[in-house]
């Protein structure tokens, strides 16, 4: 029970001990320590505004970067879509240039086939001319007395041109 109730000299020293540490805590101590933890607590505050800083300039740039994303998916979609359209008028005009080539080359054929027509129409009826001039020379070069023998001289011919 002693050490419940202490003796009235060991607790005016222990009073005495105490105001003494106190006192010169006061003036030596508490000023440094109280600065260091206003400092600390200023750093502390300063460190918190900083990362809030940072965190909203990084929120900003995300912002940014996805604000550019954006913009260059539509650029990258405007410029297939031009490439495309650039393709397909290209491919267009192509088929455009082999149709009226096609029909170029048809209808220069159909020409030539004409021409060749009309060449070889204009040879056969010169060369009918040609023999029904022949025949009708024979016909006046030969003395015929009648006309049976006019036509059988006719007959005649005309089976000479025929196997000819």
């Amino acid at each position: 029970m002693d050490l419940l109730t202490p003796g009235f000299g060991l607790l005016i020293w222990t009073l005495v001990a105490f105001l003494v540490v106190f006192f010169i805590l006061k003036k030596f101590a508490w000023k440094p320590i109280l600065s260091s933890l206003k400092e600390r607590e200023e750093g502390i505050a300063d460190a918190i505004a900083s990362a809030d800083n940072v965190r909203n300039e990084m929120a900003k740039l995300k912002n940014e970067n996805e604000a550019l994303m954006v913009k260059a998916r539509e650029e990258r979609a405007i410029m297939i879509k031009e490439a495309k359209d650039t393709a397909d008028k290209m491919l267009a005009d192509a088929k455009q240039k082999a149709r009226a080539e096609y029909d170029k080359i048809v209808s220069d054929a159909q020409t030539a086939i004409q021409q060749q027509k009309n060449a070889a129409l204009t040879d056969v009826k010169n060369q009918v001319g040609n023999l029904v001039i022949e025949v009708a020379e024979k016909i006046l070069k030969r003395e015929l007395a009648d006309k049976a023998e006019q036509e059988k001289y006719i007959a005649q011919l005309t089976e000479d041109v025929k196997m000819n």
